[in-house]
Parts: C-alpha cells; sequence; structure tokens
C-alpha cells in the first residue's frame, strides 16, 4: 500500500522551497529599492546645492567687478600727468610742441601740484595771425615761449569750482591775471581770453583750455 504520508512529504518540502525563494528574492529587491532611492535623491539635493552655491558666487564676482569699475569711473580718477594728457588731447598740439621747444614739459611730467589754463590749437592760430608769424617761427622764439607759457601755470591745483572771482591770480613767471564770474580771463596786456573746458583732472593737477594766449607785461 501506497504511503500517503511518505509521499506528501517531499511534495510539500518541493512547493515550499519555491515560495520561500520567491519570498527572499522580493525581500532582497525591496531593500535594494529602499536603499538606493535615498541615494539617489541625496545626490540629487548635493548636485542642486553645489549648482546654487556655485551660481550666486559667480553673481556677486561680476556685480563686485562691475561696481569697482562704476566707482573707479565715478571718482574720475586721473591716470596721466598734465604733461601726457596736453600730449595725447587733439586740441593741444601747439601748446604741447612749444612746452618741448621750451623745455618746459618734462615740469608738467613732474610730481607737483599745477593748474594750467590751456591754449588751444585755435588760440595759437590767433596769436600767429595778430603776430605775422607762422607756427615754426613761434616755437623757434623760446625766449618768447619761456616767458608766455608759465603765465599760464598756477603753482596750486584751483578746480573750476575754486576760482577766486576778481582776484589777482598769481602765476609761474611771476605775473598776475584776474578771472571774472562770467570765466573770462584779463591778463596782464589787457586781453581777454574765455575759459572753454575746466577740470580735466591730471595727477599732477588740472587744466581748464582757453581761447586766446595770455600775454604778460
Amino acid at each position: 500500500m501506497l504511503n500517503l504520508k511518505t509521499t506528501l512529504l517531499p511534495l510539500a518540502v518541493a512547493m515550499t522551497l519555491p515560495l520561500a525563494a520567491c519570498s527572499n528574492n522580493e525581500t532582497a529587491e525591496t531593500d535594494t529599492a529602499e536603499v538606493e532611492a535615498p541615494m539617489t535623491e541625496d545626490q540629487d539635493m548635493a548636485a542642486d546645492t553645489d549648482m546654487a552655491t556655485t551660481e550666486p558666487m559667480a553673481e556677486t564676482d561680476a556685480t563686485m567687478s562691475a561696481d569697482d569699475m562704476a566707482t573707479a569711473e565715478a571718482d574720475g580718477m586721473a591716470t596721466q600727468s598734465i604733461g601726457e594728457m596736453a600730449a595725447a588731447n587733439e586740441n593741444l598740439t601747439v601748446l604741447t610742441a612749444a612746452l618741448k621747444a621750451a623745455d618746459l614739459d618734462s615740469m608738467l611730467m613732474e610730481n607737483g601740484e599745477y593748474t594750467v589754463f590751456a591754449p588751444t590749437d585755435e588760440a595759437f592760430n590767433k596769436l600767429l595771425t595778430d603776430m605775422g608769424k607762422t607756427k615754426e617761427e613761434l616755437l623757434a622764439d623760446t625766449e618768447t615761449l619761456k616767458k608766455v607759457l608759465p603765465y599760464h601755470v598756477v603753482g596750486k591745483v584751483v578746480k573750476a569750482a575754486d576760482i577766486p572771482y576778481g582776484q589777482p591770480i598769481e602765476t609761474e613767471n611771476g605775473g598776475t591775471f584776474t578771472i571774472g564770474e562770467d570765466n573770462t580771463i584779463t591778463d596782464a596786456s589787457g586781453n581777454k581770453a574765455k575759459i572753454v573746458g575746466t577740470d580735466m583732472m591730471a595727477t599732477n593737477g588740472v587744466v581748464h583750455t582757453i581761447d586766446t594766449v595770455l600775454m604778460p607785461k
């Protein structure tokens, strides 16, 4: 006779093994999913955090750079001496040549505090017409240049807002001139010159441009 207990026992064991295997696989997959999901989320959060941290830093650097540039421009920081500024100005070419011819250009390159009332090229052209001379003849007359050019230089910084209207202003050649409230200069010879440009700041002073060459006595 077939022993029912002996037959069923192996069958029960055989059925139990696949179920246990399936249960173990599901548990392993569940464990893996539970472990992997938080790691992925953390990595994404870390990447987002790195991007959020890096981008504002870049914006801050750019903003600071722009602010520094704006501040430098607003302050009008001078980078050239009066001599260098005159040499670079296309309207002061005759003045630059005259200063060089009279060996006075080095003075306006050096450290110091000066105010230069700089005649424009048009102002020198008017002078040449009045004198009946050419530019070359004027530049060759170094004796006159050494007398006239220092008369345009004041030995301190005088910005437009600080001009002492109506008061004698002493120059580097020892003579004086006055400036009216309409910004018209009256020189020692009674000639009139109009200030046409003001407050060109240099490392060693300030330049105001004028439309007529000043003449001392």
